[in-house]
Parts: C-alpha cells; structure tokens; sequence
C-alpha cells in the first residue's frame, strides 16, 4: 500500500523480550526479523514474532509512536499487545 508506514513490535518465541521499530514495508520487515537479518538485537534474542503493529500514512508519525512506545514500560507494552492480539499469536502466519 503506497506511503504505508508501520509502527510494530516483535517478540520471542516465549515472549519473554520484545522489540519495537518502524518500517515501510511490515511483511518485508518481519521476514528479516523472522531469517535474523534484521537488528542485532533481533538476532540476538530470537525475535521471530509479530505481535502487534499500527499503519500511518506519515512516516513521521510512526517514528513518534516508535519513540513513544520505546519509552514505556513493558507492562504497558503488553497490555497494548493485548488489545490486538490477547493469544500473542504470530501475525504474520494468520
């Protein structure tokens, strides 16, 4: 979808770590995470989930929601998976 921007979060298998980032491409991206040529930090955790993501159509707005959720608490951060996807499935295999 044209000037599509995605604020998202990632988990491991477990879902005992996270990762927030923001993209422009949400299936490209969480492939990466998923092969583990995405972030470091990816990798070095197993993220490998989808777990929660929200389109903008500024990329300066999901860059602001990235930093904003960057900033919260992890209880916090689940509870907003939660309202999307209360199962912590995997969204990119639904």
């Amino acid at each position: 979808m044209p000037n599509s921007y995605y604020t998202y979060i990632m988990s491991s298998p477990n879902n005992t770590a996270i990762y927030v980032g923001v993209t422009n491409s949400i299936e490209r991206r969480a492939l990466e995470h998923m092969d583990g040529t995405g972030a470091k930090f990816t990798s070095k955790y197993n993220i490998k989930k989808l777990v929660y993501f929200e389109r903008y159509t500024e990329v300066k707005d999901a860059i602001q929601r990235e930093k904003q959720l960057k900033g919260w608490r992890r209880e916090k951060k689940n509870d907003l998976i939660r309202t999307m996807n209360p199962e912590w499935k995997n969204l990119m295999l639904d």
